[in-house]
């Protein structure tokens, strides 16, 4: 698996080449002319609870293929090449809401979600093992998921905190080239189309650690292609399962089927949720959350490198995944996996808290002409994502591309790091 590589010794970083790369940047900011662009819509806002007026992460927002997810603030911003009638918006345990666009009020939109309150009549009772429900939604797999080769284009976004402060921010954009769900995940790629990254000068700040994560986590942590990581039979034959409150999701009744170790393994197993679409039984989305009662375990499985004489403390790996059904197809939507874990050092009196998190939304889909990502072109799992993407430095870096909007604190913390790094 991947390797975030967040944490970077300042003795790596050459200061003549930063120089160097701060001078050309400057020489092509004054040499590009300007340039007329496409006539591109905008659509943004923020998402709340209808009832409590809290913003809402994690929302879908679309207009047909296109999507993009709202951020830890609710806010999200949908960038399309024509102005769409409407877009549909849709979170778990809420109304699906289509909201129309008028003339000139696309921007600075409130929109508001009810929550979803399922009628007993919706329910069916599921008297049943639910391990079989999960068994035929895995044989339904073909019928439910593409067949062919696709092409999705994604925005990626992986951080690092040291307690509360970030100290490490990359994000770019990337073509995903899956094959169908017939098969498995050998011949899927990633290739990095735009990306830049932060890291914090402060010495402090540093440390020469790896975990596992990285762009190419989307083809990894893809539960339903990926069957080695859970979806097989002797993995399966080492949890119970158990029937969970349904829930809704795009207005559909979504059957939740808890998953929790039945007995101890070489490696680290999964407490988990598993939600299937009552009528198509498909899997809509899959919540993850490594178990922590073996530290050792919980460390071979998230750790990969760390420097002499750090005691590496895990205390969180979770994962969520989302399946979004669009032209009769389910596909992959969204990844968030989030990391957390203290470093002990020799002669300190405490231990430091991190937490690194990479996510991830698919916002274009393509199915037709599609080309396999050539191996020369793609990022391999051993790549370092720091090694492969450039510097902040312009503002209007994304500029057409759908993204991930940040958050009101991460925004603040990449002003402040871009601050640090221009003064250096």
């Amino acid at each position: 698996m991947h390797l975030i590589n967040f944490f970077v010794t300042l003795q790596q970083i050459d200061t003549k080449l930063i120089t160097t790369m701060k001078q050309l940047a400057l020489i092509i900011m004054l040499m590009v002319p300007m340039v007329a662009l496409a006539q591109q819509t905008t659509v943004g806002g923020t998402i709340i609870d209808e009832k409590s007026g809290r913003p809402l992460p994690q929302v879908s927002v679309s207009a047909g293929r296109i999507s993009v997810v709202t951020n830890e603030d609710g806010a999200f911003l949908l960038k399309l090449g024509d102005k769409p009638a409407n877009i549909t918006v849709s979170h778990l345990g809420y109304k699906t809401k289509k909201v129309a666009l008028r003339a000139g009020e696309t921007e600075n939109l409130k929109i508001k979600l009810q929550p979803t309150t399922i009628q007993l009549r919706e329910v069916v009772i599921r008297t049943g093992n639910p391990r079989d429900i999960v068994e035929i939604a895995i044989k339904k797999i073909p019928d439910n998921y593409s067949r062919q080769p696709e092409l999705l284009k994604a925005f990626y976004r992986e951080t690092a905190m040291k307690r509360k402060h970030f100290i490490y921010v990359a994000e770019g954009v990337e073509d995903m080239y899956k094959t169908s769900y017939t098969r498995g995940i050998g011949r899927d790629r990633v290739a990095i189309i735009k990306g830049r990254r932060l890291l914090s000068q402060k010495q402090g700040d540093t440390l020469g650690l790896k975990v596992m994560g990285g762009p190419v986590l989307p083809v990894q942590l893809d539960v339903v292609k990926n069957s080695e990581l859970l979806l097989n039979q002797e993995d399966m034959d080492a949890y119970s399962y158990s029937w969970g409150t349904p829930e809704m999701i795009n207005d559909r009744l979504q059957m939740v089927v808890l998953i929790e170790p039945l007995f101890s393994k070489e490696y680290a197993l999964y407490h988990g949720k598993l939600y299937i679409d009552n009528e198509r039984l498909a899997f809509t989305r899959i919540e993850l959350s490594l178990d922590m009662s073996d530290k050792e375990k919980a460390t071979r499985t998230m750790l990969v490198r760390k420097p002499f004489g750090v005691k590496f403390k895990p205390r969180e790996l979770s994962c969520v995944v989302d399946y979004r059904y669009t032209d009769g197809i389910t596909r992959i939507s969204y990844l968030r996996n989030t990391f957390k874990f203290n470093c002990d050092w020799k002669k300190r009196l405490f231990s430091t808290s991190f937490t690194a998190t990479c996510e991830m939304a698919v916002t274009d889909s393509q199915s037709e002409g599609v080309q396999p990502i050539v191996s020369r072109n793609s990022f391999d799992s051993h790549d370092a994502y720091y090694d492969k993407v450039e510097y902040f430095m312009d503002p209007e870096y994304w500029n057409n591309y759908n993204i991930i909007e940040p958050s009101e604190s991460l925004d603040k913390a990449i002003r402040k790091l871009v601050s640090t790094y221009q003064r250096n």
